[in-house]
């Protein structure tokens, strides 16, 4: 609540573990399932982002089953409004730095779908403008000025 008192922005990140509170619990079961095969990936010198890609691609349908529905996504950034407001609440999607989002976001050519979702949602145009990048451009732009 403060940081909408103070006028700042809660950015929703789309790591798949702060969304959904049993991402993990699913993803260390992959894991275990998979453990003789990323062991030996480690043994050929492969990196944690080069194993998981190699599983993403090797098991497409049990990993996609791994990642939370796009709508958990939405429930946050509603949790956030009803909490702040509309003016409090961007999106930080991060796809650069997670590992995992929503099964519909797989990198930024889906945004559209979050417009989507809001508007089926019922948030104004105007509010979901300000959750997709205008609350962001107002308090960057406020702090440059100082």
């Amino acid at each position: 609540k403060a940081v909408g008192k103070n006028g700042g922005v809660i950015d929703v990140n789309f790591y798949s573990g702060f969304i959904d509170s049993n991402f993990q619990q699913r993803a260390r079961a992959f894991n275990r399932e998979h453990r003789s095969e990323m062991d030996s990936l480690r043994k050929l010198k492969w990196v944690n982002y080069e194993i998981e890609e190699y599983l993403l691609a090797r098991y497409p349908t049990e990993a996609g089953s791994l990642q939370p529905p796009l709508s958990l996504l939405i429930d946050h950034i509603d949790y956030i409004v009803r909490l702040i407001g509309a003016d409090h609440v961007g999106l930080g999607s991060d796809f650069d730095g997670i590992s995992s989002a929503p099964k519909e976001l797989k990198d930024v050519t889906a945004m559209p779908l979050i417009t989507k979702a809001l508007l089926q949602r019922g948030y104004s145009k105007a509010d979901v403008r300000k959750i997709l990048g205008e609350n962001f451009l107002r308090v960057f732009t406020s702090n440059q000025t100082h």
